[in-house]
């Protein structure tokens, strides 16, 4: 249980933080959840913020396109803001690598209508 929540809390931050890849700590908070606590499994499934996400993303129906659009908003105006205030040139091409194999995969996810 206590190795699901950190990675919970981690997946949260990686909400607002977007080099944090959300999905994957959710997932792994999830599978910790499954093995240790049905309540706590069933709260993060069932929480209004981002349960329907995860569920969906599991069930592999794909992620509603409205989300998608925040997402990828979201996403380019953070690192490219990170880019701005960042002097190093070699961590600017990092980050804009990092952004474009997310966007990849964010594409690449099934639009649910």
């Amino acid at each position: 249980m206590l190795i699901g929540s950190i990675f919970l809390v981690i997946g949260i931050i990686g909400i607002f933080i977007p080099l944090l890849p959300t999905t994957p700590l959710f997932l792994v908070a999830i599978a910790c959840y499954l093995r240790s606590s049905k309540k706590l499994y069933n709260f993060v499934l069932n929480n209004k913020w981002f349960g329907y996400y995860i569920k969906s993303y599991i069930e592999k129906q794909g992620i509603p396109l409205k989300i998608k659009i925040f997402t990828l908003l979201f996403l380019w105006l953070t690192i490219l803001f990170s880019v701005i205030l960042v002097e190093m040139w070699i961590i600017r091409l990092l980050l804009l690598a990092i952004a474009l194999v997310v966007t990849i995969h964010i594409i690449s996810i099934k639009t649910k209508y």
